[in-house]
């Protein structure tokens, strides 16, 4: 067997994918979405970086706000993919490049906003990506990471990680808000206070999504059916599989 990297995991997971996450619901609309909005119009005229682009749906929100948007993804297909959607929706000023959140292509200070949407928990080094955000955000700029975060008692982490997993080798780690404020602050950050959605997971979507292979959706849904009752409440697991996180939007300026 020949083992891949971990980029090329990621590149290898998203590309086939780039048109169900292009057009997905969940990642298409939210608060989350209207507040980066609310964000990019508060500092109109910025060049904006969204990092871990995925289908573009930051990209779309933000670009009629800003002087020019950087949708930054590993997936060349997912680029391709927000490039053609951005051009069908007008919007000139959205432009993409390829490459890895802990080594970006950019230089010092090039951006006045950095914004990530549901990426975070893919990279391989959480701590080397926010450093790299940093560096990249000029003095006197703004930050907002959107995430899933792990509800932290040992007992609910390992439930979500091991599904999170088995859906999507890719995935690396969802972290806790005490452990995002923390990197932050390693990373050069002073985070804001953290603000928490639910975010309801329709089973047969979230996994046709990842194209998850027929043997793991059974090892989600035997997991599932197994759970004790202080995870199906954590979770409100419902019959279908169908189940809900709680999401991250945290705001954060340069130390």
């Amino acid at each position: 067997m020949t083992a891949r990297g971990h980029d090329d995991l990621v590149a290898a997971q998203f590309g086939p994918q780039a048109a169900a996450y292009a057009t997905s619901t969940v990642h298409a609309q939210g608060e989350d979405l209207r507040r980066l909005a609310e964000i990019a119009a508060a500092r109109a005229g910025g060049r904006v970086l969204d990092l871990g682009c995925g289908g573009g749906h930051v990209s779309f929100h933000v670009a009629p706000h800003a002087a020019e948007v950087v949708a930054y993804d590993l997936s060349a297909e997912m680029l391709a993919a927000v490039a053609a959607s951005a051009h069908e929706r007008g919007l000139r000023n959205v432009v993409t490049a390829q490459g890895a959140a802990e080594r970006l292509p950019f230089a010092d200070g090039a951006f006045d906003l950095v914004l990530s949407r549901y990426s975070a928990h893919h990279w391989h080094d959480l701590r080397a990506g926010l450093c790299e955000a940093r560096r990249v955000l000029r003095a006197g700029g703004h930050a907002v990471f959107v995430d899933v975060v792990t509800p932290g008692s040992p007992l609910r982490d390992t439930f979500l990680q091991s599904i999170e997993l088995l859906r999507d080798p890719s995935h690396v780690r969802n972290y806790t808000c005490a452990e995002w404020e923390r990197t932050l602050r390693e990373s050069g950050f002073a985070p804001g206070a953290p603000m928490l959605r639910p975010l309801r997971l329709e089973f047969a979507a979230w996994i046709a999504r990842m194209r998850t292979p027929e043997t793991h959706v059974r090892a989600i849904r035997s997991l599932q059916k197994l759970a004790s009752r202080e995870i199906v409440e954590a979770f409100a697991l419902e019959p279908d599989g169908t189940f809900t996180v709680e999401t991250m939007t945290l705001e954060a300026a340069p130390a």
